[in-house]
């Protein structure tokens, strides 16, 4: 597609598979993708845990096509890709934890899924482009900062692993079969419809229910761990970006923020922007020390030289959205009581 061509262009009357539709990024694509007048099918498992919410397509819920099933589901997925022009691969286990209890699941998710798709694809629809979400937890303990896509991988803990593999395989198929695919490496990605329900899939919507809710937020150790952000609308234009220009093909991108900050700088925003609250220090839980990976924040030049793609809602802006649609619609997304 030429760079010419806008996003809507691009976009409009074409075929597109959100996998792992009904959650965080999923949903948000899904409805940027509704106004761009695309052809919208989402495919979630509305496995409790993971973040499918059907409350995430409100509003959009006559202009999409649902279909629950499970990315394990071959014989599922085969039918699916069929006649689609884009796939979007979001659908994971994101939990790092929770990777590590239950690594087999985790494997099954964020490994074999993977290849059931790229197989799919492969005998059904090889002509379509697929973009797949990667993380920032395949670096593992940075050796350098800022990160850039020629860091060594060392994965600390098991869903770093699955999903460096479930990234190689669409970089593999892309240049052995010419399945179109490239991967994006997200950072802390934050913003409405984030799966809120629990505390297992990182820090940020942790702390935003938190505050929200008046609780006193609990930062582990010092709180200077220094991380990055992205606003969800942004990562957003990066996966559509990513996925209507060929020249991204075959290759890995990070995603990255301008304002890297120490969590307790990431705490002290978010309540001056909520209007109250309070934190305090605890020790770092064992299960979590032995995993976490200190300081991190992505270089992401690559994908803005290539795309022009950058990090455009600062912090202040993308929390006060946040908390605002949480105010509007907690109800949703919050714990049952």
């Amino acid at each position: 597609m030429p760079k010419t061509a806008s996003l809507p262009e691009i976009f409009q009357g074409k075929n597109v598979l959100v996998t792992g539709g009904l959650g965080f990024i999923g949903s948000n694509l899904a409805r940027r993708l509704v106004q761009y007048q695309a052809n919208v099918l989402i495919v979630d498992s509305l496995i409790p845990q993971y973040g499918g919410n059907l409350f995430n397509i409100d509003g959009i819920e006559d202009k999409v096509r649902v279909n629950i099933a499970d990315v394990r589901d071959q014989y599922s997925m085969s039918y699916l890709v069929r006649d689609q022009d884009y796939i979007f691969n979001l659908a994971g286990q994101v939990s790092h934890i929770d990777s590590m209890q239950d690594p087999f699941t985790d494997l099954e998710i964020n490994c074999k899924s993977q290849l059931s798709i790229l197989e799919a694809c492969r005998h059904n629809n090889p002509r379509v482009k697929i973009v797949f979400a990667g993380t920032r937890q395949q670096y593992g303990k940075p050796d350098y900062l800022p990160v850039d896509e020629n860091h060594p991988l060392h994965p600390t803990d098991v869903n770093g692993i699955n999903k460096m593999a479930g990234e190689w395989y669409h970089i593999l198929y892309n240049n052995v079969y010419g399945i179109r695919a490239a991967s994006l490496r997200l950072t802390n990605t934050y913003g409405p419809r984030q799966l809120m329900k629990h505390d297992r899939q990182g820090f940020a919507s942790v702390f935003i229910r938190q505050a929200i809710e008046g609780e006193t937020i609990k930062i582990f150790g010092q709180g200077k761990q220094i991380r990055d952000f992205n606003f969800v609308e942004d990562v957003v234009d990066a996966f559509l970006l990513v996925a209507g220009y060929n020249d991204c093909n075959g290759n890995i991108y990070n995603l990255g923020g301008d304002e890297p900050m120490m969590l307790i700088d990431f705490v002290k925003l978010l309540l001056e922007v909520a209007g109250g609250g309070n934190y305090e220090m605890v020790p770092f839980p064992e299960d979590k020390k032995i995993i976490d990976i200190g300081d991190y924040y992505a270089d992401y030049r690559r994908i803005r030289a290539t795309l022009g793609w950058r990090y455009k809602t600062t912090m202040r802006e993308g929390l006060a959205k946040t908390i605002e649609f949480y105010r509007t619609c907690k109800e949703h997304y919050w714990p049952n009581d």
